[in-house]
């Protein structure tokens, strides 16, 4: 059942949860992503990184054998490109078979990143295949440079890039960061700019940097519309965690540890799959 995002965004929307979207870079971490979403009947996006994409096997290697994975699976599922900033690069991913792509021009002033993802979104048309956009600035951990104040998305700017740009899911900024927090440290979350974008939009919105946020913090995000949660540290961390408890242990070799990898994964989506909702909802 491979889709793109627009269907399952939209009931996610109208139910009022989210669906988890997990970055993967190979085809154990896409297994675990997918594992996970069928036992729990869950729709489910494989969100893979621009960046990672670059760095590792690319797009058209890793797409193909996503989709035989995506299309025997018994539940939805959505390939979307993360963070998608270069333009040619977000068409190649397109026309290899992404159902979705994020066309991340966020770092442009507002008229140039309206110009730059109403083309994409015109592109995108041509796959049958949705568009997310951003608006504001998400901060990054590694880079010692958490969300602050002027990064925030100003709901006044979200409005307008929603009405003009005609994504079919909006990322904004309202107090996570990428990457890993230190050990006990929750962001604060600015929730009254979550609630005046949802109230005049109504469009499916995206938190990124679900990783570590906090139980509370994401369930009152999903309560007042967010509906996809990005979520990668988290992810990589369980099953780097189960890389190190194994390592010393005689009985396992490379093939059998990267197998309890993927169930460490399995576990972590799912446990983040019924923190978002979305359990049971796949058609």
């Amino acid at each position: 059942m491979y889709v793109s995002m627009k269907g399952m965004l939209s009931r996610a929307n109208q139910g009022n949860y989210a669906v988890m979207a997990i970055n993967c870079f190979n085809l154990e971490t896409a297994k675990a992503v997918i594992g996970a979403a069928q036992e729990l009947r869950a729709p489910i996006i494989i969100d893979l990184l621009q960046e990672h994409l670059i760095q590792h096997l690319g797009s058209k290697l890793l797409t193909s054998p996503i989709i035989e994975m995506a299309n025997a699976a018994s539940v939805e599922v959505a390939i979307n490109l993360d963070h998608g900033q270069d333009i040619g690069f977000v068409k190649r991913c397109l026309k290899d078979g992404f159902s979705s792509v994020m066309m991340d021009a966020s770092s442009y002033p507002i008229e140039e990143n309206i110009r730059i993802t109403k083309d994409m979104v015109e592109f995108a048309q041509i796959y049958d295949a949705s568009v997310e956009g951003e608006i504001g600035n998400i901060g990054s951990i590694s880079s010692n440079h958490m969300t602050d104040n002027e990064m925030y998305t100003n709901p006044e700017l979200a409005i307008k890039y929603a009405k003009e740009s005609g994504v079919d899911a909006l990322a904004i900024s309202y107090g996570s960061s990428h990457g890993d927090y230190p050990n006990g440290y929750i962001p604060a979350f600015h929730f009254d700019i979550l609630e005046k974008i949802k109230r005049e939009t109504g469009i499916p919105l995206v938190l990124h940097g679900g990783s570590g946020c906090g139980e509370e913090n994401i369930k009152k995000s999903v309560s007042l519309g967010i509906n996809k949660i990005n979520v990668g540290s988290d992810f990589f961390k369980s099953q780097l965690n189960s890389i190190r408890e194994n390592m010393n242990s005689n009985e396992l070799d490379y093939f059998n540890i990267i197998h309890q990898t993927i169930a460490a994964g399995k576990d972590l989506v799912k446990y983040y799959i019924q923190l978002a909702g979305s359990e049971g909802k796949s058609l």
